[in-house]
C-alpha cells in the first residue's frame, strides 16, 4: 500500500492520504519473521530490529517537491501500556497522537480521548496562536494537577484538600465533562442530536472554565453539550 502511495506521489504528483489499520500488525509480522530466522528477541519479546524497521517504513511517508503522503494510523496498545516498545516506537515518528482511554470511557465521556497522553507537534504559539496555546496548556496543567491529587482524594477524601486544590478539582471535572461531545454518527443510538462546535467557541469555553468565570455552574451542566452557551443554558434548566 505504501509503495502504491509512493507511486502516486512521485510519478503522478498527487497528494495521497494513506490509512493504516493497524500498524501493530506490521510490528507483529516482523516479530514472527524474526523468530523464524532465529534472532535473539529484545525487550518484551519483540524483534531486535523493531526501531530500524519502523523507522524505514515511517520515514517513507513524507512530502516531496512533487507531492505528499499524509498517513492516519490506528495503533493497538498492548495491555494499555503506552511504554510498550511497539506503540512507543511508532509514536516517536508521528506528528500527532490521539490516545483513547478506557478509564475515560468508563466515566461515560465520549469521545474517550485522553488529553494528557495525546500529543500534537503543531500545538505551538507560532502555529495555533498565543490564546489557543495558552488555553490548551492551562487545561492540561489543571487536568494534570487533578490527576496528581486523585490518590489523596481516594485515601483522605475531598475535605482534606486546601481551598485552592478543591477549586482545581472542580474546574478539572468540568473540563473533563466539557470535553465530551454528542456525535452526529451516534445520534441513532443515543437519541441526542449531534453538535458541531467551531474551534473559536471551543477555546472561548475552556478559557471561561479555567479563568473561573463558570465556578458557580454544576459540573453536570458541561456533560454532552455543544458550546459553552449550551452548558450555561443547561445549568439554568437544572436550577429550575
Amino acid at each position: 500500500a505504501l509503495t502504491a502511495a509512493e507511486y502516486f506521489r512521485d510519478e503522478e504528483g498527487k497528494d495521497v492520504l494513506l490509512f493504516v489499520d493497524n500498524i501493530f500488525r506490521f510490528t507483529q509480522a516482523g516479530s514472527e519473521v524474526s523468530a523464524l530466522l532465529g534472532r535473539m528477541p529484545s525487550a518484551v519479546g519483540y524483534q531486535p530490529t523493531l526501531a530500524t524497521e519502523m523507522g524505514e517504513l515511517q520515514e517513507r511517508i513524507a512530502s516531496t517537491k512533487k507531492g505528499s503522503i499524509t498517513s492516519v494510523q490506528a495503533v493497538y496498545v498492548p495491555a494499555d501500556d503506552l511504554t510498550d516498545p511497539a506503540p512507543a516506537t511508532t509514536f516517536s515518528h508521528l506528528d500527532a497522537t490521539t490516545v483513547l482511554s478506557r478509564q475515560i470511557s468508563e466515566m461515560g465521556i465520549y469521545p474517550a480521548v485522553d488529553p494528557l497522553d495525546s500529543t500534537s507537534r503543531i500545538l505551538d504559539p507560532n502555529i495555533v496562536g498565543n490564546e489557543h496555546y495558552a488555553v490548551a496548556k492551562t487545561v492540561q496543567e489543571t487536568l494534570q494537577k487533578y490527576k496528581d491529587l486523585q490518590d489523596i482524594i481516594a485515601i483522605l477524601g475531598m475535605d482534606e484538600l486546601s481551598d485552592e486544590d478543591k477549586l482545581v478539582v472542580q474546574r478539572a471535572r468540568k473540563i473533563q465533562r466539557f470535553l465530551s461531545q454528542p456525535f452526529f454518527v451516534a445520534e441513532t443510538f443515543t437519541g441526542t442530536p449531534g453538535k458541531y462546535v467551531p474551534l473559536k467557541e471551543t477555546i472561548r469555553g475552556f478559557k471561561m472554565i479555567v479563568d473561573g468565570e463558570l465556578d458557580d455552574l454544576p459540573e453536570q451542566a458541561f456533560y454532552m453539550v455543544g458550546d459553552i452557551n449550551d452548558a450555561i443554558e443547561k445549568a439554568k434548566k437544572m436550577q429550575e
